[in-house]
Parts: structure tokens; sequence; C-alpha cells
């Protein structure tokens, strides 16, 4: 392949139709993000396969295990990737090999069966997809570039999450009228049988094509970027011998522009934050502001409506004022909404408060996106979102730890909601310092 100069491709104006292909792969990986992993098949694991597992150590352990070694392959991986696929030019590439193994993960989910005996190939199954799928977001993260100018990266990057958001939505609600509402031996619209978990099994085949088909426009409409000549190290040396070229850039970008590793961890913390009020807002709906498990569902859907709906209007903003700002008015905001709901209470003040927290999650997972993009040297995108998907890893156990010792010290689930706070604070407090990227506002804004 000819060597290019990645500067003459970044920053090129690209048609819409590339735009909307790179967001549907956003709005299919929602199969995985939302179904398989969050609300579906890691439930069925620990409630129904893993129930009658024998010993002291629940289902929900193992789970965590599992999850916790596919981060940290994730941590040891990302960024080695990321170098790599951008010095051979091979994002695209990368981004189909690795979906396709995510898929085909999910795939053989519907073999496990309703029988504690199959417990152990789930998780092996949900570790592995969960490490592909997360690998797959570094060239896709890096292919950003590729579809945006420095005037609009902020929007295309908050398209993208909102497609994410929106398509987790549809999924979900097709999945839970279609296979899972009801009592019985049968499910949903479909009256799908329960025995052996199959309805639960069909759901996850259900998603697993719904992740390919929306994954393959990207493949088709974006080209492939181009190898670059910014560091030719890398394609030389092979995936190992990338480790000691990895260890030389991280000490040129300590050398060269210090602003970019804090903000590498100021993103870890503050993204952790954000992961949390996810993670623990349904237990909080119930234990604490007497939602129905129904009604937690409502508010489910209804908070990605208003996360997906703000990601778009503020990266409008982000191309304006900058991404920076657009993180740092989010993180207030949320502040602001998480102290309030510590001193509320009832569900309609969690609606309120909690719909309102919500407004500033898109905003700022885009903004932190877009942020990185403008940063990165071309040609070298890939790299630092594979360390950006490193420190996110590292620091994942912040805000869990942090809510169980809140809860446990004051023995309230409430408390649980300063532990976050905590977490997105010092996640702010770190951002502060960080320059705003050069590129943060286009010459004609």
């Amino acid at each position: 392949m000819t060597e290019v100069n990645a500067a003459d491709t970044v920053g090129e104006a690209a048609g819409r139709g590339q735009v909307l292909a790179w967001g549907l792969w956003d709005w299919g990986s929602s199969a995985f993000q939302a179904v398989t992993l969050t609300f579906v098949f890691s439930v069925y694991l620990t409630d129904k396969v893993g129930e009658d597992l024998p010993g002291t150590t629940p289902a929900s352990a193992w789970l965590g295990w599992a999850l916790a070694g596919a981060g940290l392959i994730v941590a040891l991986t990302a960024p080695v990737c990321g170098q790599y696929f951008d010095a051979v030019g091979s994002r695209k590439r990368a981004l189909a090999t690795l979906t396709a193994l995510t898929v085909g993960a999910m795939s053989l989910m519907f073999f496990v069966r309703d029988d504690y005996h199959d417990l152990w190939l789930g998780l092996a199954l949900l570790a592995f997809a969960s490490a592909t799928f997360e690998l797959a977001g570094v060239p896709y993260n890096a292919m950003m570039r590729q579809v945006s100018t420095p005037a609009t990266v902020g929007r295309v990057s908050g398209f993208g999450w909102a497609m994410g958001y929106f398509g987790g939505i549809v999924l979900l609600l097709i999945c839970y009228a279609g296979f899972l509402a009801g009592d019985g031996d049968t499910r949903g619209l479909l009256a799908m049988p329960t025995d052996q978990g199959l309805n639960v099994r069909l759901v996850i085949v259900l998603a697993a094509v719904w992740f390919t088909v929306f994954a393959l426009p990207v493949l088709f409409a974006v080209p492939e970027m181009p190898r670059t000549g910014a560091d030719p190290g890398a394609a030389k040396v092979g995936f190992l011998g990338s480790y000691r070229v990895l260890v030389r850039d991280v000490r040129e970008l300590w050398g060269q522009d210090r602003h970019t590793v804090y903000f590498l961890l100021a993103s870890a913390v503050f993204r952790d934050g954000l992961a949390g009020v996810f993670t623990f807002g349904g237990v909080l709906a119930v234990t604490v502001f007497g939602f129905a498990d129904a009604d937690v569902l409502l508010f489910g859907i209804a908070a990605n409506v208003v996360a997906g709906a703000a990601a778009v209007v503020a990266g409008r903003f982000d191309d304006r004022i900058g991404p920076k700002r657009v993180i740092v008015g989010s993180l207030v905001g949320m502040l602001g909404c998480g102290f309030a709901l510590l001193l509320v209470s009832g569900s309609t003040m969690f609606w309120i408060f909690g719909l309102a927290l919500t407004v500033f999650v898109g905003p700022a997972q885009a903004s932190a996106r877009s942020f990185l993009a403008r940063l990165a040297p071309p040609g070298r995108e890939g790299q630092l979102f594979g360390l950006y998907t490193t420190t996110g890893r590292a620091v994942s156990f912040l805000a869990p730890a942090l809510f169980g010792v809140f809860v446990s010290i004051f023995h309230s689930d409430r408390a649980g909601i300063a532990g976050l706070l905590v977490v997105l604070a010092v996640g702010l407090l770190v951002l502060l310092p960080v320059r705003a990227p050069s590129r943060a506002i286009s010459a004609d804004m």
C-alpha cells in the first residue's frame, strides 16, 4: 500500500451518507451494550442460569470476575492495537474483524440453557464479547476524524452517541414486547416459550443479527485510512514489538503535550462517574425512591431518549464554544442534580431530578470523545483512543467502590449517591487545569 501523509486526509468534508453509515455502527452496537451486557443476557446468567449454582459463591460474583478479566485484557491491548491499526492503515479491517468476533460470540450464547452447568460457557462468551466489543471501539472512535472536520467533529460525535441511545431504546422495546413481556410458559406478543430460557436465547440471536445489519454500512461507505508515515516503526516491528513503540510514544507524549495526558486521566475519572449514574440509577429508583419494576423500565427508556437528544443538541455547542466548556458545564449540572437527589424523596422528585441529570450525561460523553479527536495528531487517532479506552478501564472500579463505601458507612442506599458525586467532582477538578484543544472553535464560527 502506498504511504501517504494522513494529514492530507484528515479534515476533508465527508458526505452525510458517510456520517450516517458511521453512526449506524453505534446504533447497532446497542444490541451488545444495552441488550446483551446490561439488561438481558447478564441478568439471565445471574438470575436464571446460575440460580442453583452449588457452593457459596453466587453467579453475580463470577460474572463480575469474568468481566474484570475481560477489562484487564482490554487495558493491556487497547493502546497497542490502536497504534498498530494506525501504522498499517487497517482501521476498517480491524473494526470488521472485532465486530464479527463480538457478533459470533453473541450468536453462540443461544446454546446457554437455563442450567447452571452452562453458566461457565455463558460467562466465557460474555467476557470474550465484552473484550472484543471494547477493542472495536478503538478503530471506530478513531474513524470519527475521517467523517468530520474540525468544525463538525463535536456534532458528529454527539450524533453517534445519540444513535447508540436511540438504537438501544428501539431494540429493547422490540425484545420486551415480542419476547419477554408477561408471565407464564410463553412470553411476549410472539408467545415465545420460556423452557430452557428459549425466549431469552432468541433475543440474543436477534441482537446479533441487529448488530450485524447496522455494522455493515460503515464498512462499505467509509474508505480505509491510508497507511500513515507518522509511526512507521509500529508497522515493521509487529504486534508484540508495538509495546516498545508504545512506551516510547507515551514518553514523547508526556514530554510534548502533558495536557493530553492530563485529559486522559481526567476523562477516565469522570467517565467512570457517568457510567455509575446509569449502573446504579435503577437500584436507587427502587430502593430509595419507591419505583416499581415496570416504572424503572419506563424511566430507563425516558432517560435514554433525554440523553440522546441532549447529545445531539450539545454537539452544536461543542463546535461553537469547544468541548471543554460543554464537559465542565455538564459535570457541574450533574453535581447540582445529584445533590438535589440527596435531599428529595418520592418517585416524582426522582423523575424530575433524575431526568434532569441525564440531560448532562450524553453531552459529557460525546464531548469527551470529540475533545480527544481534536487533540490527536493526524494519523495517530487510533493510538490515543486506545489509551482513552485503557485509562477508562484502569479506574473503572472507582464509582462502584465509592458507591459501596458510602452505603456501608452510612447504612443507606441514598448515601451511595454521594459516592458517585465524589467521582464526578474529582474528574471535574482534574479537568479544569487542562488546556482546551486549539482547534475547538472553527474560524468561521
